[in-house]
């Protein structure tokens, strides 16, 4: 009778310590869930995106965004906003405000001007990739943009694009998603010096 008793202390004792153990490791895996939630929270409160704004098409959450209202004044110079409004779907790799600033000086300006049009147009539709690519199923390699040509994927140092940098990606839009970057894509045959003639 002692022997089963002992046994069963002991395996009481096994068992709490095992529940005590789990415990912590939920709280622990908690702390890291919530603490990259409120990290990613905060970069899209910076870009003037919120979890509210993925209602509406690509152009309707674009508009919402604080920081992307140089994407939408280019979109609409280029007469690319019922293109962006269709049913899609489509991936659109999003440059944000600082992120077309950071172009040579008077080249926004220049793309901007009616006569650029077909230009700019190129460029936008380089950030365009057919179908919703969420950043976790992002591989590797070459993929075909709606303008034609091929943007390099790669997941090596976060999820880069031609070496831009996803910065807030997974912004859902009821006709794809959008994936907020820190450049702008150039095709290769777009001349963006020749525009303001320098």
């Amino acid at each position: 009778m002692r022997v089963t008793r002992r046994a069963a202390i002991a395996v009481v004792s096994v068992a709490a310590a095992l529940t005590l153990s789990a415990c912590s490791s939920s709280s622990d895996e908690a702390t890291t869930t919530e603490a990259t939630a409120e990290a990613t929270a905060e970069a899209e409160a910076e870009a003037g995106l919120t979890e509210e704004m993925s209602v509406g098409t690509i152009v309707d959450v674009a508009s919402a965004g604080a920081d992307f209202s140089t994407l939408v004044a280019a979109i609409t110079a280029a007469n690319l906003g019922e293109t962006l409004s269709g049913e899609g779907p489509f991936t659109v790799f999003a440059p944000t405000n600082e992120a077309f600033a950071a172009l040579p000086e008077g080249v926004l300006d220049a793309l901007l001007l009616p006569e650029n049009k077909d230009a700019l147009a190129k460029i936008l539709t380089y950030h365009v990739v057919p179908g919703t690519v969420m950043a976790a199923d992002i591989t590797d390699g070459d993929v075909a943009t709606v303008e034609g040509q091929n943007v390099m994927l790669s997941t090596a140092n976060g999820v880069t694009v031609n070496g831009a940098t996803v910065l807030i990606a997974d912004v859902a839009a009821d006709n794809g998603v959008i994936h907020a970057i820190d450049a702008v894509l150039v095709p290769s045959d777009v001349d963006i010096a020749g525009l303001t003639g320098m």
